[in-house]
């Protein structure tokens, strides 16, 4: 059997400790803070290893946004050396050690969760997912516990050595993403599994091993199950970390994402260009360029502009129905879009107020005439609904094209040109109104009476 088909199992693991002179990585690219935490707790007589993505990206010549710490210390031996630490996670037990903005996350070799000790202290579902897992162990057992093999690297403080566990550093140069241990049990354990398969992939440029790929279309589904408010921190990871665009593609070839984002699923065409498609990959595009350029990203606005042709349908269908206008339909539908949306991605109500915002605009935006130009300029969400409707004159064209070129236009001028741009606009709209208003009709005169 080619080895790309194959699992990690975990029976067949093999520690293989590489010295300093034989691995890339230097204390000199690994932060100030991780190591201030690796050290003290040597030096209290823990182990104490830098883990999982951190010595990947570093392997990888990769900056690390992390620096996650495993350790034989309880979190309750963390909290007495570190001052600034405090306890976090009911499902899994760590501890954060804070230096203002910057956490270090520490974690706690994880153990076995079946058996007396792993009973007391672990649980799962019916369906095999894990519930509760505060199982301690050894290092050895730890790497039996990580997802996959090029997490399963640990770098040693004390030698400054890496462990490999599960043929990790062979998998990182071959660029493969492989599981550890079997694939169907290890997502039923963790669905969210599959979609950090996927993550790694693409953030990575890696290739999902066929025996770890496999079965993810048919299990998909468990991710239903989820949280939701897990599932809104993974989608921002997912699609807002600089790839995107690549991981949102991965996703549908899995199966994957029709669970994040059920509402879009109707929209969905086999040669993925429907409109709503169409703006996906827009506005996962522009997200990825800014976030390459060190640009400010709020999730509101990628939301906004994912669910968009979903809310034009639904409010056409209820302004339909219903009788209302089209501008109370609208709203009624954003409200449900909404309300459905959250029960998979638990989106937090700061956002989904920015969404409305920019949602909203969309019905002003043409509306320009008298002083309303330059009142919506001052609204406090323009520009984010103006950069919205500029995506969708690219996908739509015609007058959404043409409209977004006016605003355009408009922001640019000088006051003077503002103010021609309007007084156009008013006397267009004046001319229409001559044109529409009816004309009273003609009384006729009265006919003469003929003679007999």
């Amino acid at each position: 059997m080619n080895r790309d088909n194959k699992t990690r199992d975990i029976n067949d693991l093999k520690l293989e400790v590489i010295p300093r002179q034989e691995h890339g990585i230097s204390r000199k690219d690994i932060s100030e803070n991780a190591l201030k935490v690796l050290y003290r707790l040597n030096k209290a007589g823990y182990e104490a290893y830098l883990v999982g993505g951190g010595v990947r990206d570093l392997l990888l010549n990769k900056q690390p946004k992390d620096f996650d710490i495993a350790t034989n210390a309880t979190p309750e031996d963390v909290r007495k050396l570190f001052r600034n630490c405090r306890l976090v996670g009911r499902r899994f037990r760590l501890a954060h050690i804070l230096f203002g903005r910057d956490v270090i996350e520490v974690a706690t070799f994880r153990g076995h969760h079946g058996g007396e000790k792993g009973a007391k202290f672990a649980s799962q579902s019916n369906d095999g997912m894990l519930l509760r897992d505060n199982v301690y162990g050894t290092i050895d057992e730890d790497a039996e516990r990580r997802d996959f093999t090029v997490n399963a690297l640990y770098y040693n403080i004390d030698d400054f050595s890496v462990r490999d566990y599960a043929g990790g550093m062979e998998d990182l140069e071959n660029g493969v993403i492989r599981l550890i241990g079997d694939p169907e049990t290890r997502y039923r354990e963790d669905p969210v599994r599959m979609l950090r398969a996927v993550r790694f992939a693409a953030k990575l440029d890696m290739r999902i091993n066929e025996a770890t790929a496999a079965p993810i279309p048919g299990l998909a589904h468990l991710l239903r199950d989820i949280p939701a408010a897990r599932l809104f921190e993974e989608s921002l990871k997912l699609l807002q970390s600089g790839d995107g665009l690549a991981t949102y593609q991965m996703l549908r070839d899995y199966n994957l994402f029709a669970p994040l984002f059920p509402i879009l699923e109707e929209h969905f065409t086999e040669d993925r260009n429907s409109k709503c498609e169409q703006m996906l990959e827009l506005v996962l595009r522009s997200t990825d360029e800014r976030v390459a350029n060190d640009q400010r990203i709020n999730p509101a606005f990628m939301y906004a502009a994912m669910l968009w042709y979903p809310l034009e349908t639904r409010a056409e269908e209820i302004a339909f129905e219903s009788g209302l206008s089209y501008y109370d339909a609208f709203m009624v539908a954003a409200n449900d879009i909404l309300d459905e949306q959250v029960k998979s991605i638990a989106i937090p109500r700061r956002f989904t107020a920015m969404i409305r915002d920019i949602w909203q605009l969309q019905l002003r935006l043409s509306r320009r005439s008298g002083n309303r130009a330059y009142k919506l300029l001052e609204q406090p969400k323009f520009r984010a609904a103006f950069d919205f409707l500029e995506m969708r004159g690219q996908v739509e064209g015609g007058q959404l094209k043409e409209l977004a070129k006016w605003w355009d236009s408009f922001q640019k001028a000088e006051r003077d040109a503002r103010h021609n741009m309007v007084q156009v606009l008013n006397k267009a709209s004046n001319n229409k109104k001559v044109r529409r208003r009816k004309s009273k009709p003609r009384r006729k005169k009265p006919q003469p009476k003929q003679e007999s």
